[in-house]
């Protein structure tokens, strides 16, 4: 396994340039190997998992289930299990760029098909608070497991949700305690017949003009097969969610369906990064629903394999 991370040479660095420089070199060139090895897709995909299409404009790149696993797992050092059907990967920005690449995680989740009728009635601003005092409420959880401490500014993006596409999307601020610049969180959730579709995006915050635009283009590009649509929904024999527009937004439907690794860029720029929310979401599932989150357990944050 090989990381973009250079933390041992930049601590040869302080001894000797030379080492270092060849440490880089050295690193570099197996990056680039392994990315030569993938298999980048263009034109329209199939996501057949998902009831699917991706029609690609010339700014996107597709890597499959297999290859996504391999960026997650070899490149950027997540651990395995990732349910990932796929990764959107930008044309401009190669992979091997440890300060600028990004990429989206593609997944989908089969609980029933969504009702919509609570968006006209969710109060975001009432949520983010909730949200927000969950996560900061965890915090010590967080640091006795080992992991840093995180809040959540506020929204990047405040959630939006089109009735005549059935897509929604919104992005998070987070700041991590040891990590100065602030995390951006940028989420689409595309609804079906069945289930929905979802796009993750993690990189820095000061890429949130890049990615707007981008996430904003991804968005028209993703249609579900005939017959799977949101609009083909048959109240008589389909399955319906135990859950509505808020619960995705809030980040419950995330948690139960093991989507967590979503670090993607950030992994590459910084050594200790924990993703915000898994501790808290008991807590943020009560201040949002009420009662007792039915999520007996929750899984564990990622590993932090640079220390």
């Amino acid at each position: 396994m090989f990381r973009i991370i250079h933390g041992i040479a930049v601590i040869v660095a302080l001894f000797t340039g030379q080492i270092a420089t060849a440490q880089d070199t050295s690193d570099d060139a197996k990056v680039q190997k392994f990315i030569d090895s993938l298999h980048f897709q263009t034109g329209t995909v199939a996501i057949d998992a998902a009831h699917a299409t991706l029609s690609l404009t010339p700014q996107f790149r597709y890597l499959d289930a297999q290859d996504a696993q391999l960026v997650l797992t070899q490149l950027w050092g997540n651990p395995p299990g990732s349910r990932a059907l796929g990764m959107l990967v930008p044309t401009a920005v190669p992979l091997s760029d440890p300060k600028n690449s990004w990429a989206i995680v593609i997944s989908y989740q089969d609980d029933g098909h969504i009702s919509d009728a609570d968006t006209l009635t969710i109060d975001y601003d009432k949520m983010l608070k909730d949200m927000q005092e969950a996560t900061h409420e965890a915090n010590p959880e967080r640091k006795h497991q080992g992991y840093g401490e995180v809040e959540l500014v506020g929204w990047a993006t405040k959630p939006h949700y089109d009735t005549s596409t059935n897509k929604l999307y919104w992005a998070k601020e987070l700041a991590f305690n040891d990590v100065r610049e602030h995390t951006l969180n940028y989420d689409i959730r595309a609804l079906g017949r069945g289930g929905y579709l979802s796009l993750n995006a993690v990189a820095s915050l000061s890429q949130l003009p890049v990615i707007e635009t981008q996430m904003q283009k991804v968005l028209t590009m993703i249609q579900f097969d005939a017959g799977q649509r949101y609009a083909d929904f048959s109240a008589s024999t389909d399955k319906v969610a135990a859950y509505g527009i808020g619960a995705l937004v809030a980040g419950a439907i995330a948690a139960k369906a093991g989507l967590f690794a979503k670090l993607i860029a950030m992994l590459i720029v910084f050594k200790k990064v924990a993703i915000a929310g898994f501790v808290a979401l008991a807590a943020v599932l009560r201040k949002l629903f009420g009662g007792k989150s039915k999520l007996a357990t929750l899984p564990a944050p990622l590993e932090d394999e640079a220390s």
